[in-house]
């Protein structure tokens, strides 16, 4: 029995290796994030809000839309305008219609949203390294590249649309692919 059949007290085989590294996928997701969310909770921050004011951060005075704040999220959230709110009730971030446009509402993190990121930024770069230290950097590099192509397999917005794999023989270890 693999590791993550014992962690989760499963008796039986994984029905196949893409069942394995999904759930091993998630698994991990889950433990990662808890300790980045520990290291939040102090300060009333979810990790969706984190990401949208480290974006913020990067735009500096240009800001960003709402849709552009959505579409460099690192996980998908679909109601953004909640997450801008709660950060604008903090004075996190200030949002304004341009003058040009007055269709458009750019979103701009302010001094407090700065400090609080300043604040956060050596804990978070800790507690990640903490948690990856036991692994050498290549592979980590090796992993990301993985984590890269697996999420090249399918394009965006596709993915529940995909036709269902093959089963039998070839759902199996190694499953009859050829590998680069």
């Amino acid at each position: 029995m693999g590791r993550l059949q014992d962690d989760l007290k499963q008796r039986r085989p994984f029905t196949s290796v893409e069942e394995e590294t999904y759930l091993n996928l998630v698994r991990t997701t889950d433990f990662l994030s808890r300790e980045v969310a520990a290291v939040l909770k102090p300060h009333q921050l979810s990790e969706a809000q984190y990401n949208v004011l480290r974006i913020l951060r990067g735009a500096g005075q240009a800001g960003h839309t709402c849709s552009d704040i959505a579409s460099r999220l690192v996980t998908r959230d679909p109601d953004v305008t909640r997450l801008l709110d709660k950060l604008e009730a903090r004075a996190l971030l200030a949002r304004s219609r341009e003058h040009t446009d007055r269709r458009v509402v750019t979103t701009r993190i302010t001094a407090p949203g700065l400090a609080l990121l300043k604040s956060l930024d050596r804990p978070l770069r800790e507690a990640v390294e903490r948690m990856l230290a036991h692994m050498p950097a290549t592979q980590l590099g090796a992993l990301t590249g993985l984590l890269e192509r697996a999420r090249q397999a399918v394009p965006a917005g596709e993915a529940r649309a995909a036709a269902p794999r093959a089963t039998g023989a070839r759902a199996g270890r190694g499953g009859g692919r050829a590998t680069d």
